[in-house]
Parts: structure tokens; C-alpha cells; sequence
């Protein structure tokens, strides 16, 4: 996996659901659901334009690659299931969202998979 900052990694999560919910992305939709400004979000397409993960010409909408598309998914996906963990041990939705924001950066992969586990029984 290419090594992506935790901003980096928000924004492709946020390029994610944004496809998800309306098909076509575009700049200002990330900027809003992430709380960041638009010239934040074309400095980040950028990079990850330059990283092959996905695909924008200047005032166009945003789509993932296949690379982007995979990688997504995969922070998507962590995000979902300690989210799920949170909740299992009694933490409040508003909690469970926000901390699991910050843990699904830092977690080693290890503690993911013993959550993974965990959320199987």
C-alpha cells in the first residue's frame, strides 16, 4: 500500500461515500463533507492524481482508479468495523464516529484483525 498521509487517507474514504450517494464527485462536495476548503481539497486531488488513485482534469469531477477504488475501500472498511467495535462496547454513536476517525490511522494491523475476529462471533 502506498503510504498515504491520515489526511490522504480521509480523502479518499470521503471521495468513497461521496460516489457512493451521488455518482459524480466534485471538489466543493468533499470539501463540505470533510470541513475543509476547496483550495485543501485541490492541493490533495493533486497528490493523489500524482499517486495513480485518481483520475481529475482541472474543474472536473473526481473519480477513483482501480488502485484509488481498492484502497478506499480498504480504509472504508477499517473505519466501518472499529466503528462497529466501538459500539459493541457501549460507546455513544457520536463517540464511536469520532474516535474511530482517529484510530483507524494509527491502529496496527494486528489490533484490526483481532477486531475483525472479535466482530465475528
Amino acid at each position: 500500500m502506498i503510504n498515504l498521509t491520515k489526511a490522504n487517507e480521509d480523502y479518499l474514504e470521503a471521495i468513497l461515500i461521496i460516489e457512493e450517494k451521488h455518482d459524480k464527485v466534485l471538489s466543493v462536495e468533499v470539501a463540505k463533507l470533510l470541513g475543509v476548503s476547496k483550495p485543501g481539497v485541490n492541493k490533495a486531488m493533486n497528490i493523489l492524481k500524482e499517486n495513480g488513485l485518481i483520475e481529475k482534469e482541472s474543474y472536473s469531477e473526481i473519480k477513483l482508479t482501480t488502485k484509488g477504488r481498492k484502497i478506499a475501500k480498504e480504509i472504508y472498511e477499517k473505519h466501518q468495523a472499529i466503528k462497529k467495535f466501538l459500539l459493541a462496547l457501549g460507546v455513544s454513536e457520536e463517540n464511536a464516529e469520532r474516535d474511530c476517525c482517529l484510530i483507524e490511522h494509527i491502529i496496527s494491523d494486528e489490533t484490526y484483525e483481532k477486531i475483525k475476529e472479535f466482530l465475528k462471533k
